[in-house]
């Protein structure tokens, strides 16, 4: 595979799947905060939630020790290989990564993934998730 068009393509997949990441992040908590308000009871079910703390907890911690994101990492590796640069492309290309990249220092990106982080085991704590007990009827 040493099309360059090829490798651009996967680095737009990479990119469209880092999106998508970041926007479970977020809508997430938004739902799991207003789904609770609004008695939806699927906010709640374990999966989801384990799912949503452990993306941001491995974002937290990626920023705590200073670790680059290894989909950042593959996407511009991709971009390498693609012979392309990392701001130009398609339409979409460009609009996701304006969303997803921008310049700030290291720390603003450590303080707010923590405090994010907070907010999500907050969360928990005020919201807990239902644990489904073995036998337990659906309806329970």
């Amino acid at each position: 595979m040493n099309n360059p068009l090829s490798y651009q393509l996967l680095a737009n997949i990479v990119l469209s799947i880092h999106v998508a990441i970041v926007v479970f992040v977020i809508f997430g908590l938004f739902f799991i905060i207003i789904g609770n308000l609004s008695a939806w009871h699927w906010v709640n079910v374990l999966w989801f939630r384990l799912m949503h703390l452990a993306a941001i907890a491995v974002v937290a911690i990626q920023a705590w020790f200073g670790v680059i994101c290894p989909l950042t990492s593959f996407e511009m590796w991709l971009r390498v290989k693609a012979h392309a640069t990392t701001y130009t492309g398609s339409f979409i290309e460009h609009w996701l990564q304006r969303i997803l990249y921008y310049e700030a220092p290291v720390w603003v990106f450590t303080i707010s993934y923590s405090l994010f982080l907070i907010v999500v085991v907050a969360t928990w704590w005020y919201f807990p998730p239902k644990f489904k007990r073995h036998g337990q009827p659906k309806g329970e």
